[in-house]
């Protein structure tokens, strides 16, 4: 009797066993197969950009190699097949630092004031704080381009006095990307209220003002939800394509976005293989900021939606 007992349970044991290894390789299987699916629009990008046919339905692996289509988007002269040198009438190395300059401009100001802002409605109690909560939520509810037509007569009425702050400025693009704050607001203020007020008040005890004690103490304990502020505003600056292309006309001033769309639809004649380079060097500046910071990304969401 023991005999078959144990029979059947090493039966079971073999089962399961092998039933795990299955679900084990179904799993390693369809992680492949999703890791593939997101990898393979990227490597056929970069493919097309180096391929001397520089067509869109070309092989994978090219049967030739050239890099003319990087030197047509990065500006650089070269000799096409009859001799002919070719140089690219796009700046689009210009735009491509345009939309870095507006970006990392928007990121550092919209840090700023919503460090400052959520700070004071976390650990301050004043007339009015509630409301103040109040209606930034509701203000968040509506997105900017709501407000587009204010926005482009605002920005007409302040650049008669201040250019560059007005219409077709970089400075006026900056300034109707900051009306994006209260939801940032409402996230580092939830990060802040995570943090024990008892920190700050010791150090206050140690002789530290309460300008020193946000400085020296809560702003470093706040790094994750500051990268993740950062982050996000960058990156839908920088891809962002309604606002600037009402908001700016001159050439020499447009976007990344913008400048794209015009090089594809003005002048492309079907060259895939300079506007696959445009593209990987404009997915290039988003990708290394969020490899530099990845690591504070899932904390800092994660504790800034802690409490509201």
């Amino acid at each position: 009797m023991s005999e078959m007992v144990a029979t059947t349970a090493s039966k079971n044991t073999g089962f399961n066993f092998q039933k795990a290894q299955m679900e084990k390789l179904a799993k390693h299987l369809f992680l492949w197969t999703l890791l593939m699916i997101v990898l393979f629009p990227i490597i056929y990008i970069i493919s097309i950009s180096f391929n001397a046919s520089g067509s869109i339905g070309s092989k994978l692996i090219p049967d030739s190699l050239t890099l003319n289509h990087w030197k047509y988007i990065l500006g650089i002269p070269y000799l096409d097949a009859n001799g002919k040198e070719v140089l690219s009438p796009f700046p689009i190395m210009l735009w491509l630092w345009n939309s870095i300059k507006i970006s990392s401009v928007s990121a550092v100001l919209m840090l700023l004031l919503s460090t400052t802002s959520a700070y004071a409605l976390s650990r301050f109690r004043f007339r009015g704080r509630q409301s103040s909560l109040l209606v930034l939520m509701i203000i968040q509810m509506f997105p900017n381009i709501m407000a587009m037509v204010a926005f482009y007569f605002m920005l007409d009425f302040i650049g008669g006095f201040i250019p560059w702050l007005g219409t077709d400025s970089h400075g006026g693009l900056i300034l109707v990307y900051l009306g994006g704050t209260p939801f940032n607001i409402w996230l580092i203020k939830g990060y802040f209220d995570t943090i024990p007020k008892s920190i700050e008040e010791s150090a206050i005890m140690d002789g530290c003002t309460k300008f020193q004690a946000f400085w020296k103490i809560v702003l470093p304990l706040s790094t994750p939800i500051l990268a993740v502020v950062g982050l996000l505003t960058f990156i839908n600056t920088f891809s962002d394509f309604i606002l600037p292309s009402i908001l700016l006309k001159s050439g020499d001033k447009l976007t990344f976005a913008v400048g794209i769309q015009i090089f594809i639809s003005d002048a492309f004649s079907g060259r895939w293989g300079p506007f696959a380079a445009a593209c990987f060097l404009g997915a290039f500046p988003i990708s290394a900021i969020f490899f530099t910071i990845h690591k504070y990304i899932i904390s800092g969401l994660a504790m800034g939606g802690t409490k509201g």
